[in-house]
C-alpha cells in the first residue's frame, strides 16, 4: 500500500510540474511586445543588435540594442527598419 501512495504522488508532483512548464512556455507578456515604435531614425552606427519579438504579438517588431545600453523598439513596418535589418546583426545570447 505504501509503493502506491509513493507512486501516486510522484505521479501527481511529474503532472503538475509538467503543466508548469507548458504554461511558461506559452505565456507572452506585454514587455515582450512593441505597441508604438520610434518616430525618429537614430544612427545607424549608434545600433549595436536587434531582437525578435514575439509572434503572438499585435505589430511585427524588433527591439533595437543600443551601443550605450538602451533599448528602443521599431515596426517591421516602417522601411528604414527593413534596411536596418540587412546591415545590422542579431543580439547573441550570453
Amino acid at each position: 500500500m505504501k509503493h502506491i501512495t509513493v507512486v501516486l504522488m510522484c505521479l501527481l508532483l511529474t503532472a503538475m510540474w509538467l503543466q508548469d512548464v507548458d504554461s511558461k512556455s506559452m505565456h507572452v507578456s506585454s514587455s515582450s511586445c512593441c505597441f508604438n515604435g520610434m518616430k525618429k531614425k537614430p544612427p545607424l552606427k549608434s545600433i549595436q543588435c536587434y531582437k525578435e519579438i514575439s509572434s503572438t504579438c499585435r505589430d511585427p517588431a524588433v527591439i533595437f540594442k543600443m551601443k550605450k545600453g538602451r533599448e528602443s523598439c521599431a515596426l517591421e513596418t516602417t522601411l528604414w527598419v527593413q534596411d536596418y535589418l540587412k546591415k545590422v546583426g542579431p543580439c547573441r545570447l550570453k
